[in-house]
């Protein structure tokens, strides 16, 4: 229940995720905050990643934009494995 977020009424609003996939989730957020009357809603994501992108959505900021393909390291797992790697790699 979000009826306690009325008070967003021409508020700057900014979601921040880790992976925007399939773009589901993300949008029902944005049509949401923006029914709650939110000035403006963007989107910031490390990864963009548009292989399995089922709604239209758009990041307005994002580390990485990724059209096909994985992303491991840095906290980013490919079966448990790979998560502590020091920085961000595509698994071929």
């Amino acid at each position: 229940d979000f009826g306690h977020l009325v008070g967003l009424w021409c508020v700057d609003l900014l979601l921040v995720e880790d992976i925007v996939d399939t773009g589901t989730t993300m949008a029902w957020l944005v049509d949401h905050f923006r029914r709650c009357a939110a000035r403006s809603v963007r989107i910031c994501a490390l990864i963009d990643k548009h292989e399995r992108r089922r709604v239209a959505v758009t990041v307005d900021y994002a580390g990485f934009v990724l059209d096909q393909g994985f992303l491991v390291g840095y906290g980013l797992d490919c079966a448990e494995r790979y998560r502590n790697l020091k920085a961000v790699y595509t698994l071929a």
